[in-house]
């Protein structure tokens, strides 16, 4: 009955215009319907549960550019149960443009956005048909003429009605392949960052790049954007939160044990215990370990960007890139009998039955994905008004992966374990330990110079079913399913240590006490079985490897860049020098030759023979 409820209600929930007040700053003008029931079209009131709405449609800094597009995830309203997506369109025009200049128009531009709040996950599509319809409510120059946002509601729920997760129209506009051009073998740092539950924080403006590259890394996790995201957003405002000494206390200790997820089946009942997680063959799959989180207080001065192949600060290895190749290569860690790579194209996921997982309350499919990354307090949160600050410090919330454009995010170091500055490409994280942890392995770096050279390579289109183009968007989603599917077959084999040190023996251990791990280990995956265990690039060692993390070190340690520019330019330098050195010596030498060459010539001339004409008369004698 409830699902026919929700049905009923069709997946957009309101359309809602911000603007921005000269005296009030951002504000809501308009929603349809009214987001409070009780109040009109125009109502400037909100939910408690949505009181940064305004902030979060009209990004800070919006002024800067002349438009903008925003995603954004809201809390769940009282009695409902899953996260509220949000698409905002942004726009300014100038005050004099205007057909109908309001009394409260006082600045040379007017700012605006218009939102689509919704139940489903469908970003690109929402973004598409709001960036028409926020044109044409732009171009009316009218914004009292609110005839073409009520036609939007009914428009999105009439298109929008039974449209299926799955498929390609979930992750229009998100692009692997521009993500992996862009960070090349560091998009599996972030893959296995996320892994770990770690606190993330990508950091770019505009807001449009900000969420494409948050949403893409997500999308290379089977089934996550599609439903994976229900409870990413389960957050209090500021203030909400009771001051009862009783409950601060009981919710301080977030990090030390897992609650039940609103979205849990209510039948489902697990005990909190500290036992070690049982494996699905198991009777005691339903006691989970809880989650362990480090925030090391380091100084600001322990930052520098990541250096996965470096594994100690401050010693020789970081300045031998050969040395730490050396100190990867381990015999009893690959496959003695494969030396190459695993390359089996993966089918895509397609219409896959997904039914409600006991333990984790996400749609999951017949492999236990997606993982239950984004619940119990780990948020996603694709856009951070500065007025969410707050939640990076919040004792209910265990992690997050959350995007900004302010520069205070960033500088608030300690509130991350790691802040990915997109324009750069760079990955910066406080902790050492982190840092070893996330060292990408031989086998890893294969898969990543897999990925790169797929995507940058000229090659011969080649399509392949299921997946679509050879290093494009569906075919690089297919290979990160691959890898994501053979690890956790890999967990579940016996004596599995040599198949898990492909997959970094510290990443593991640090994989292996997240919450995502423990839900998926406490129950059966029927299609696990059909999954070959093992690390898709592992194999023997080989002179190919040292110089592919050679080239891994030097391009991302920052002592490896500072000598590879050094080499770049006494390279330059010695070219240059070379070519004025040439140029010098061989002029001299041409000269000479030309000199040289001259007088031989003139040597091999025959003598000029003279006419009879041309001689003088013999002088005559005289007696």
């Amino acid at each position: 009955c409830a699902a026919a409820i929700e049905e009923a209600k069709g997946p957009v929930l309101h359309i809602v215009v911000v603007g921005f007040h000269h005296k009030k700053g951002c504000q809501v003008e308009f929603s349809y319907p009214p987001l409070m029931p009780d109040e009109g079209h125009d109502s400037n009131l909100l939910p408690e549960e949505w009181k940064y709405l305004p902030f979060v449609a009209l990004p800070d800094g919006a002024h800067n550019y002349q438009e903008d597009t925003v995603f954004f995830h809201l809390p769940p309203l009282s009695g409902d149960m899953k996260c509220v997506y949000g698409v905002s369109c942004y726009r300014q025009i100038e005050a004099k443009a205007l057909k109908v200049r309001q009394a409260d128009v006082t600045r040379e531009t007017v700012q605006k956005s218009v939102c689509v709040l919704s139940r489903v996950p469908l970003y690109g599509l929402l973004q598409a048909k709001l960036q028409l319809i926020t044109h044409a409510y732009f171009e009316e120059k009218d914004f009292s003429q609110i005839s073409i946002l009520k036609e939007l509601y009914e428009h999105m729920n009439g298109s929008l009605r039974g449209s299926s997760l799955e498929g390609s129209q979930v992750y229009l506009g998100l692009s692997p392949r521009d993500l992996i051009l862009h960070f090349r073998h560091k998009v599996l740092i972030l893959f296995k960052l996320i892994l770990l539950e770690k606190k993330v924080l990508f950091y770019v403006s505009p807001v449009n790049r900000l969420v494409g590259a948050l949403m893409t890394v997500l999308s290379l996790f089977p089934g996550m954007i599609e439903h994976g995201l229900v409870d990413s957003s389960h957050y209090r405002p500021r203030g909400s939160l009771s001051e009862d000494p009783g409950l601060v206390e009981s919710v301080s200790g977030a990090e030390e044990f897992v609650s039940v997820s609103v979205t849990d089946l209510a039948g489902a009942s697990l005990e909190l215990e500290g036992a070690e997680p049982a494996r699905p063959a198991s009777a005691d799959n339903n006691h989970l370990k809880p989650p362990s989180r480090s925030s090391p207080d380091s100084s600001e001065s322990d930052w520098e960007t990541l250096d996965p192949s470096v594994l100690e600060e401050g010693g020789p290895k970081e300045e031998a890139a050969a040395a730490a190749a050396a100190a990867d290569l381990q015999p009893d860690a690959f496959d003695s009998e494969s030396g190459t790579p695993i390359t089996v194209q993966p089918q895509a996921a397609g219409e896959q039955n997904v039914t409600q997982g006991l333990v984790s309350g996400l749609e999951e499919d017949q492999h236990g994905l997606p993982l239950a990354i984004f619940t119990k307090g780990y948020l996603c949160l694709p856009y951070m008004a500065l007025q969410q600050h707050h939640l990076l410090s919040d004792v209910t919330v265990r992690g997050f992966v959350a995007g900004a454009t302010n520069i205070l995010f960033r500088q608030q170091r300690h509130l991350s374990d790691a802040i990915v500055e997109v324009e750069e490409a760079r990955i910066q994280i406080q902790d050492p330990e982190l840092r070893k942890t996330l060292a990408l392995t031989t086998a890893d770096l294969r898969f990543a110079d897999y990925l790169v050279k797929h995507v940058t390579e000229n090659r011969d289109d080649v399509f392949l079913d299921g997946t679509g183009w050879e290093g494009g968007d569906e075919w690089i989603r297919a290979q990160f399913t691959l890898y994501l599917h053979s690890l956790l077959s890999s967990t579940l084999q016996q004596d599995n240590e040599r198949l898990l040190a492909d997959y970094g023996a510290p990443f593991i251990t640090a994989w292996k006490i997240t919450h995502n791990y423990r839900v998926w280990c406490s129950n059966k995956h029927p299609g696990m079985t059909a999954i070959t265990p093992g690390h898709p690039f592992q194999g023997q060692y080989s002179v190919a490897d040292v110089k592919l993390r050679l080239s891994h070190s030097v391009q991302n340690s920052e002592r490896g860049k500072k000598i590879g520019n050094a080499m770049m330019t006494t390279s330059r330098s010695m070219v240059q020098t070379g070519k004025a050195v040439g140029q010098s010596v061989g002029g001299a030498l041409t000269s000479a030759k030309s000199a040289m060459s001259s007088w031989f010539s003139t040597l091999a001339q025959p003598a000029p023979i003279t006419s009879p004409e041309a001689q003088e008369p013999p002088s005559e004698v005289k007696p």
